[in-house]
């Protein structure tokens, strides 16, 4: 049982993150039960919500002649262009249907702003706008939190790192990850997140 100043964030388990989804993620949904098995272990318990309009600026769709999984320079620095996913209502949108979100205190949608990605849980691509996880995580006396989900290369690792930067103790439980693995992505994040003082468990 982890300790009153502990919270689980669980990134972004979502449909179109899973076998079968527009930016499937590979086993992406065999952590879905290890992930229900932990709730019970912690009292603050956060999920987010990768929540995109339709046309979002990330979309390769939206950029002519642009490919999924190329990169382009945006106002804000580079971003990796991605398959049309988690559009605002969409079934690709909702949780995968075996992950049990009644637990959770607060469900904290990202990326609904057309002209900015957002991976972290914490701050937008530009690094800067604010998503309001860290207030509340303060105003719960949380100083520690556990991070769990997809993908592990991206929004778990810009999570743990931006919340290992405001100061909290950072976990992330490797085994109830996956990774999108894009050009050796996956080994360049756990040194990352290692470098930044985060805990990889397996």
């Amino acid at each position: 049982m982890a300790k009153d100043t502990d919270a689980l964030i669980v990134i972004d388990v979502q449909v179109d993150f899973c076998p079968g989804g527009a930016l499937a993620v590979a086993g992406g949904d065999e952590i879905v039960p290890g992930i229900n098995s932990r709730l019970a272990d912690f009292r603050t318990k956060v999920f987010t919500q990768d929540w995109h309009p339709a046309g979002h600026s990330s979309f390769a769709s939206s950029h002519t002649g642009k490919a999924p999984f190329e990169a382009i320079e945006m106002p804000y620095g580079p971003q990796v262009l991605w398959p049309d996913h988690c559009v605002q209502g969409s079934p690709g949108a909702a949780f995968h249907p075996g992950l049990q979100t009644d637990p959770a205190d607060l469900i904290l949608r990202k990326g609904f702003r057309a002209p900015i990605d957002s991976y972290s849980a914490f701050f937008e691509n530009d690094r800067s706008t604010r998503t309001g996880l860290e207030g509340y995580l303060r105003e719960r006396g949380i100083t520690s939190v556990t991070l769990v989900g997809l993908a592990t290369d991206f929004c778990v690792q810009y999570s743990a790192l931006d919340a290992a930067r405001l100061g909290f103790d950072v976990t992330v439980e490797l085994s109830l990850c996956r990774a999108i693995d894009l050009d050796g992505s996956l080994a360049a994040a756990n040194a990352s997140m290692a470098g930044a003082g985060v805990r990889l468990a397996e």
